[in-house]
């Protein structure tokens, strides 16, 4: 049964056996609490994830942006942006942000088992 049913088949409050509004509210509290679990808290430990990621690229790191752009960081600026040479001789700007943290990190572990 969906969650619809269940709400739909409870028994008036203003009728016999009218429900304790207690209840209602520690089922909506739940609900709160399972949200929280499943959705708020990982998303939050993968944004500090990648901030950590962001934080750690160092000068030579190969990498991939959020775009499928390969390359290795030649230069990191002042500015929060990082130099990427893609081909021998041809630079792109980029944002720190915008490197994949996934992608990276599965480049990473293909180029290790390559060795």
């Amino acid at each position: 049964m969906n969650m619809l049913n269940i709400l739909l088949m409870a028994s008036p409050q203003g009728g016999q056996g009218g429900g304790s509004p207690m209840v209602s509210l520690l089922f909506f509290a739940g609900m709160i609490v399972v949200m929280w679990l499943f959705m708020i808290r990982p998303q939050t430990k993968k944004a500090k994830l990648q901030k950590q990621f962001g934080e750690g690229l160092r000068e030579g790191d190969k990498i991939v942006t959020i775009a499928g752009i390969h390359g290795k960081i030649k230069k990191i600026n002042a500015d929060n942006t990082l130099q990427l040479e893609v081909s021998p001789g041809t630079f792109f700007t980029i944002e720190r942000s915008a490197v994949s943290m996934e992608y990276t990190q599965a480049q990473q572990k293909t180029t290790e088992e390559k060795k």
